[in-house]
């Protein structure tokens, strides 16, 4: 009878256990489940390697740059003459801001795209769970790890945990917060803007323990660095100002000041425009934070993730009887809004001739690094995928300094970009936050930060800013963020989902 109760429980056990582990769909690592993972420093390595990977992962799953951070302000249409234009036809779905439409099948881009994995966060929290226990057992010991590496790892693993908070809460606003190893206990939705206060408290920690850049250029912008912390911080800070609005000037002022050390550490520098294909290529000394792709390595994209796949055509990609025209374009009318006249570099650089072509003649280069294996091969651009770059934070710490009223200082780095791209330098006349505003529309344009920053200066309320204008109410009830996979939802009694979208996205 004795034995009997025993087997009772161990199998009562074993349907107990996973369910209660179930609530954000993740699981462990196996590798990294066991103490007998962690034997060296090498283990270490490999997992903070494993990290990137997996977040680039998510990044790699659909169109999502552009799916998140470019289309959903109106700017870009499809070419209904490209080929398989219907299937290109999302960009103005997500310019209506109509995810419902976008994600509800029987879709001509269905085939191409996976824009409902955008929805699901169980990656990010795979990553945030691989961080906590790597920083877990950091913390007890390591064969082969002294001290001093202890902490630059931690830094890392804090980094890359931070990193994914930040993308899902620009993505689904509140989420779900913790920082302990195995985590299991189901935990409802945390205010936004205190999950990103937690992350800049834990990154002010780890700060200092990271290196401003490498010695070895293939770790440049590839592993976290302290100047990775700062852009993290900084971008968390200004997100922050503009939804925490009563603490608006501590979060500026703390931008401001770590956009300043940034600069004075003189470890990253702006190169010359016409090196822009050093930029893209990757490992830079430009980048801050970036997931390197190279052909020569082997690296394998997702037919449709990178950017500039959209603004291509022969003789870029080919063969040129299916390439005659890009699949989308910037309408015209933006384009001379941000390059009203010829006298910047980016103009002449990053796009063909007729930048205000206003259909599929359309064709931008930025991001046009493109290597053929053979000389008829539709492929996509060679490029690496920036996250934070020096341009970016110069002028986000410009637009901190607008905001303090520091206009003396924030022109000086808003001219450091316009020296760079040969376009001349601000003086006074246009509005200064709104000419900082446009030159991070210019110089960001396909890194996915537009549309965010819309959101977070509440730009997107104005037409003078967005061809797809939210209300207030709108946008207060969330119309700024992505729907939530119902996947959240088990077994975790305390969740919720976002109930713009639950309630029909109206």
């Amino acid at each position: 009878m004795k034995k009997i109760i025993i087997f009772i429980l161990i199998v009562t056990g074993s349907f107990c256990l996973p369910s209660c582990k179930k609530f954000l769909n993740i699981q462990p690592i196996d590798k990294l489940t066991g103490n007998n993972f962690y034997q060296s420093k090498d283990d270490v390595i490999a997992n903070i390697y494993d990290m990137s990977r997996r977040f680039f992962g998510k990044i790699n799953e659909t169109h999502f740059i552009g799916a998140t951070g470019e289309y959903r302000s109106g700017e870009v249409l499809h070419e209904a003459q490209a080929d398989n234009g219907p299937a290109r036809a999302y960009v103005e779905v997500l310019g209506r801001n109509d995810l419902i439409g976008l994600l509800s099948g029987g879709k001509p881009w269905d085939g191409f795209y996976n824009f409902g994995r955008i929805t699901d966060w169980t990656g990010y929290y795979q990553v945030i769970q691989s961080a906590n226990i790597l920083i877990e057992k950091l913390n007890e010991g390591i064969p082969g790890v002294n001290a001093t590496e202890a902490n630059q790892f931690k830094a890392e693993a804090a980094f890359i945990r931070s990193l994914s908070y930040f993308f899902m809460v620009r993505l689904y606003g509140d989420v779900a917060y913790y920082t302990d190893a195995f985590h299991s206990e189901p935990i409802g939705r945390e205010n936004m803007v205190s999950v990103l206060n937690k992350c800049i408290a834990d990154l002010k920690t780890y700060k200092d323990f990271l290196p401003w850049t490498y010695s070895d250029p293939a770790l440049k912008g590839v592993r976290a660095s302290r100047g990775s912390i700062i852009a993290l911080i900084m971008n968390m800070n200004m997100w922050n100002a503009g939804f925490d609005r009563a603490n608006a000037t501590k979060y500026y002022q703390e931008t401001a000041d770590l956009g300043r050390e940034l600069v004075k550490s003189n470890a990253y520098k702006l190169l010359p425009i016409e090196q822009w294909s050093t930029v893209i290529k990757g490992r830079s000394d430009e980048s801050l934070f970036e997931f390197y792709r190279s052909i020569n390595y082997g690296d394998q994209n997702s037919a449709v993730a990178p950017f500039g796949d959209m603004f291509l055509h022969y003789p870029y990609k080919r063969p040129e009887y299916t390439h005659r025209v890009s699949f989308a374009y910037f309408r015209g009318e933006y384009m001379q809004k941000l390059y009203p006249n010829a006298s910047d570099k980016r103009a002449e650089i990053w796009f063909d001739e007729d930048i205000y072509a206003d259909n599929g003649r359309f064709m931008m280069l930025k991001f046009a690094a493109n290597s053929f294996a053979n000389g008829e091969e539709d492929a996509n651009p060679d490029n690496t995928f920036l996250i934070f770059r020096y341009a970016g934070e110069i002028l986000l710490c410009a637009e901190a300094l607008a905001e303090l009223g520091e206009n003396g200082d924030a022109i000086t780095m808003l001219n450091m970009v316009r020296k760079r791209a040969e376009a001349p330098l601000y003086t006074s006349g246009d509005d200064l936050k709104d000419f900082i505003f446009l030159e991070r529309s210019r110089e960001l344009m396909g890194e996915g930060h537009h549309y965010f920053d819309l959101v977070r200066t509440r730009r997107i309320l104005s037409s003078q800013w967005s061809y797809n204008v939210l209300t207030l109410d709108k946008f207060n009830r969330g119309a700024w963020t992505w729907p939530i996979s119902n996947n959240a939802l088990t077994n975790n009694p305390f969740m919720t989902l976002n109930a713009y979208w639950v309630n029909g996205g109206n």
